[in-house]
């Protein structure tokens, strides 16, 4: 069994259990106010674009993805504020190629009226691509695919767990944190595990194999797992985007 880090990276903003239900099941109008006071609270103690786009992917999660959030968008650009750019400079970084389009446009149009940008805003959605690793068991069941990004000199990783033997080749388990000796610890313990294989993989293999299993679906099993693979699914689908092709 792979063994994925427990911890969360610092500065997540993760959304309650209950939002889920309370963002779904709202009438858009109640959903964008619910959203809109989220990101006035959240949104004013982010300083990174990662943690942006954490949070914009807590959120879709919470609406159930791109296309019940792509009704908000216009809501957002009628509102005019501060907190409705970072929203959606958010949304824009991390939703599906629709959103990011309606969400970027409705935001080019609020900043060009003078509403005042997030710092993180400009940078959000596009770092620079690193290493790509994988590390898994010998006999195939499990691998954890890691793909490696950096805004400036902070750099961070999105790791996916991917289940071969119970899974059918889908996604149990995501955990985005900080870059900082993950690889170095990866090396480490496949040195300790003879069961264990570390492999480097080029950017283009890495988005592969994570197109694939994508494709294939989702597997958690635990209650932390489906939490984590929910919550991360918008910025996992972003990041794998960003990896050029073969």
């Amino acid at each position: 069994m792979i063994q994925q880090s427990s911890g969360e990276p610092p500065g997540r903003f993760a959304i309650d259990g209950d939002a889920e239900a309370i963002f779904g099941a709202c009438p858009p109008a109640d959903a964008f106010a619910a959203v809109l006071m989220e990101a006035r609270v959240v949104l004013a103690d982010i300083a990174s674009p990662l943690h942006a786009e954490l949070w914009g992917s807590d959120i879709l999660a919470a609406l159930g993805g791109s296309g019940a959030a792509a009704e908000l968008v216009p809501a957002a650009e009628v509102s005019g504020t501060p907190a409705a750019l970072a929203l959606l400079r958010a949304l824009g970084a991390v939703g599906s190629p629709g959103l990011r389009a309606a969400a970027a446009a409705a935001a080019g149009r609020l900043a060009g009226c003078g509403v005042r940008e997030p710092g993180w805003a400009l940078s959000a959605g596009a770092p620079s691509v690193g290493e790509c690793w994988c590390y898994g068991d010998l006999r195939g069941a499990q691998e954890a695919v890691t793909m490696s990004f950096a805004y400036a000199q902070a750099g961070h990783v999105v790791s996916v767990l991917i289940d071969h033997r119970r899974g059918g080749g889908r996604i149990k388990d995501v955990w985005v944190g900080d870059a900082e000796n993950v690889l170095a610890r990866a090396r480490a313990m496949s040195q300790l595990d003879p069961k264990m294989a570390f492999e480097m993989i080029s950017p283009g293999c890495a988005r592969a194999r994570l197109e694939r299993a994508i494709i294939a679906g989702e597997c958690p099993q635990q209650q932390e797992e489906a939490a984590n693979v929910a919550s991360a699914r918008a910025i996992l689908r972003a990041r794998v985007a960003q990896l050029p092709r073969h």
